[in-house]
């Protein structure tokens, strides 16, 4: 089994920065890529970003510019740095891996950019 933890949402003005965090644990002993999906009431999960295992990153292109995620290969977590906040940029934040061909996701943290 694989836990996926996140931190780090909040609430931040428009223009702000936040940086979430999704710690993997369990049955990880390798990395294999994330991805940072987001979910806006009444609106669809989208992907926002994602990282392989080899650094090779892909951005939706509503964050490109703006989000940078990254990997701490040794601690096992996947980080989203969010500049330049937007109010559509208000979801709930998810992390998702996949390993040992099983599928995981975080519980979700929420960000929330006011006006």
């Amino acid at each position: 089994q694989v836990q996926l933890v996140e931190s780090g949402g909040g609430l931040v003005q428009s223009g702000g920065s936040l940086r979430v965090s999704c710690a993997a644990s369990g049955s990880i002993f390798r990395f294999n890529g994330m991805t940072w999906y987001r979910q806006a009431p009444g609106k669809q999960r989208e992907l926002v970003a994602s990282i392989t295992s080899g650094g090779s990153t892909n951005y939706a292109d509503s964050v490109k510019g703006r989000f940078t995620i990254s990997k701490d290969n040794a601690g096992n977590t996947a980080y989203l740095q969010m500049n330049s906040l937007k109010p559509e940029d208000t979801a709930v934040y998810y992390c998702y891996t996949k390993f040992n061909r099983r599928d995981y996701w975080g519980q979700g943290t929420q960000v929330t950019v006011s006006s």
